[in-house]
């Protein structure tokens, strides 16, 4: 265990954004999830867009890499694009 305050302060601090970045993660994987399960093409491309938005927020937190980011909307794009 840490015994220094600014080591102690520092462990405080990792916890609570390990804490924040899991609930974007999870937020972000249930979005993907919502997409990848619709049915239509209108309400894809709706979903989409919504999900696009919050990977850039993810990529602009430092959250996600910016290439994961871009894979990930690519491949929503070509599911979106093959529905009927």
């Amino acid at each position: 265990m840490a015994t220094h305050k600014s080591a102690m302060k520092r462990i405080k601090t990792n916890e609570r954004d390990h804490k924040r970045n899991q609930m974007y993660k999870t937020q972000m994987k249930n979005q993907i999830k919502k997409v990848r399960a619709t049915e239509s093409k209108e309400e894809g491309q709706k979903l989409y867009r919504q999900t696009e938005s919050i990977l850039d927020k993810l990529v602009n937190k430092g959250i996600i890499h910016r290439n994961t980011a871009s894979n990930k909307k690519s491949k929503l794009a070509k599911h979106v694009q093959n529905l009927e």
